[in-house]
Order: C-alpha cells, then sequence, then structure tokens
C-alpha cells in the first residue's frame, strides 16, 4: 500500500473516501432499498422502476439539471418522514455494509490511522446511515446528505449540502476549516468521474478501481490508479445484475428515504 500512501506530513490532514465502490464493494444505496422493500417499505414496482433509472443515470452520467431533479426527489421522499424511522434501519443495514467493506481500504484507514491523520466517508447516502457507519469502522466520522429536521420529521428541505458533486467538496472544506485540515496535504479516494471535484480539492488524489472517464484524467494528471481486489468494475460489468447493483448510486438513496410514506398513504413501503 506504500506506494500511494504517504505517512507522514507536516500538517494537520485528513483521508476522505467516497463510500460506494470504493470503501466498499457495491452499493450502499441497494443495501439500504433492499432492506427497506424486506420490511415492505416499497412496492417491488417502485423498486424496479426506480433501479431502472438509477442504472441509466450511473451509465449515462447526469447534467446540472439531472443532478437537481435527483436531489428534489430525494428531498420529497422524506418529506414527513420520521428520522427514527430510517435511523431503525441501521440494526440490519450496517452488519451488511461492514461486511463489504474492503480489506485494502482497511489497510488504508490503519495506515492513515497510524500517520495521525482522521479519516471520514464522503457520500451522498444519508448522514444517519454514513456516520454510524464511520464510527463503526473507528472512523473520524461521515459526511453524507444532511435533510432538516422538525419535531421529529423531515421537512423535504436540505439542512447544508448536497453532498454530491460540488456539494462534497463545500462540506470536506467546512470540516477542514472546523478542524484546522490542510486540504493541500490530505487524500481523497474514489471510484467515480462525478468525484472529480472532490479528488481535485485535495493533494493526494486516488483513483480506485475507476471508471473509464476518472481512469483517463488520472493518467493525464499523474494521479495514482488502484485497483482492489474485490469485485472490481470489470468484473460487475459483466453481469446484468452487476450493473443493477452499481448503478442503483444515487437514484436508489431516492428509495432508501422513502421509508413509511405508503404507510401515511396507507401502503407499506420502505
Amino acid at each position: 500500500m506504500s506506494e500511494y500512501v504517504s505517512v507522514t506530513s507536516s500538517g494537520p490532514s485528513a483521508a476522505f473516501f467516497d463510500l460506494d465502490r470504493t470503501l466498499i464493494s457495491g452499493s450502499s444505496a441497494f443495501t439500504l432499498a433492499i432492506q427497506a422493500r424486506k420490511v415492505g417499505f416499497i412496492p417491488t414496482h417502485e423498486f424496479v422502476r426506480d433501479a431502472g433509472s438509477a442504472i441509466a443515470f450511473k451509465l449515462f452520467g447526469a447534467s446540472d439539471d439531472t443532478s437537481d431533479e435527483v436531489r428534489k426527489r430525494i428531498l420529497g421522499a422524506v418529506t414527513g418522514l420520521r428520522k427514527a424511522d430510517l435511523q431503525a434501519l441501521n440494526a440490519e443495514i450496517l452488519p451488511r455494509l461492514i461486511q463489504r467493506v474492503r480489506p485494502e481500504a482497511k489497510r488504508l484507514l490503519e495506515r492513515h490511522g497510524r500517520a495521525g491523520r482522521d479519516t471520514f466517508i464522503v457520500s451522498a447516502a444519508p448522514q444517519e446511515i454514513v456516520e454510524p457507519l464511520a464510527h463503526a469502522l473507528g472512523m473520524t466520522g461521515g459526511i453524507g446528505t444532511r435533510s432538516q429536521v422538525e419535531d421529529g420529521l423531515y421537512t423535504g428541505e436540505l439542512d447544508g449540502p448536497f453532498c454530491y458533486g460540488e456539494g462534497k467538496v463545500e462540506a470536506m472544506q467546512a470540516v477542514a476549516s472546523w478542524n484546522s485540515y490542510d486540504l493541500g496535504q490530505s487524500y481523497a479516494y474514489s471510484d467515480s468521474a462525478s468525484d472529480l471535484p472532490m479528488l481535485e480539492s485535495v493533494g493526494h488524489p486516488v483513483a480506485v478501481n475507476p471508471d473509464s472517464k476518472l481512469e483517463r484524467y488520472a493518467r493525464r494528471n499523474g494521479w495514482p490508479i488502484v485497483i482492489f481486489s474485490q469485485r472490481t468494475k470489470s468484473v460487475i460489468r459483466r453481469t446484468l445484475s452487476g450493473v443493477a447493483t452499481v448503478g442503483i448510486g444515487i437514484g436508489g438513496f431516492a428509495l432508501g428515504t422513502q421509508v413509511n410514506r405508503g404507510k401515511r398513504a396507507g401502503v407499506f413501503r420502505r
């Protein structure tokens, strides 16, 4: 691991890890959606429909308008949902996510820890999922998408940046300012070109099992490119089911945040 992880720095720094297909194999949102469907919160037809939309989002990318629509859909899905209902899913979700943490990622976390460097997950997934997972892994914290809560219910408004694209950078900068991190000495790890803003915001970007666009960009700019052994993208692409797992991404988060909407309408949903 030493060829792409320096263990020394001259100032306070941090290491920021994308979650899906970087820190873990596969998609956290897909795990969240499956559990929600399992307990009867999401009807099967909605699961299939939204999975298809998420696959298209992953395979063909997204414009700023598309990303804005995803954000609006996510916030609309949680409106009126009890925060406790989303948090309750952690009992089943977190053990599954922990089992899928890549062994190489675990060693990276250990090396950064020995170097005295704080570590964070940075993900569009809900803060209610990201933060407990980070703590369970012994990391400093989790940076996820926050939704406003009043009287225990989600209002449908953001409480901070939408943690995707430039929103990740905004959130990282806030954490860096609060903790006096030097982002120029910090590290970031991701598999996706959608995280180029995140990677470019630090002095030590690393492409992990990169998609084709990120791989080209990393090679042009001399960034380290590493392949983690578990379910690399070249393997995942070989099966339709694998593509579905990868594709659920941010679109799947909309599934993961619809807990209890159906209940309010008289139908059990996630």
